[in-house]
């Protein structure tokens, strides 16, 4: 994830996980809530944690989730291009990374 800037914008469709959790899982990637539209009827997440991509161990296997890549032009984005495979490579086996669930980052909406 280390080609990512700390804030960027990227146009993509994301998804709202029903019951997602950060007690064991990950989370890379979120959206900033203090940038969204939050009384938007669409918005269904109450606690505003959007994960975008996240990884977590399961069993003793390795999942990794991430919506980005709806548009084809995001495909070819080298960023994107690099996520998944260095996604890959964890997933199976041949890279290390923490996956050590954290908090979400209190908003500081200005």
């Amino acid at each position: 994830m280390q080609q990512w800037p700390h804030e960027f914008t990227l146009h993509d469709e994301i998804y709202q996980v029903k019951d997602f959790s950060r007690d064991k899982v990950r989370v890379l990637m979120r959206l900033d809530p203090c940038k969204l539209e939050l009384a938007n009827p669409k918005v269904h997440r109450k606690d505003h944690d959007f994960a975008v991509t996240w990884a977590k161990s399961y069993g003793k296997g390795r999942v990794y989730y991430s919506t980005l890549g709806h548009p084809k032009e995001n495909w070819d984005d080298p960023r994107v291009q690099k996520m998944y495979t260095e996604a890959l490579k964890w997933a199976m086996g041949l890279e290390a990374a923490d996956i050590t669930p954290q908090p979400a980052p209190p908003a500081a909406c200005k």
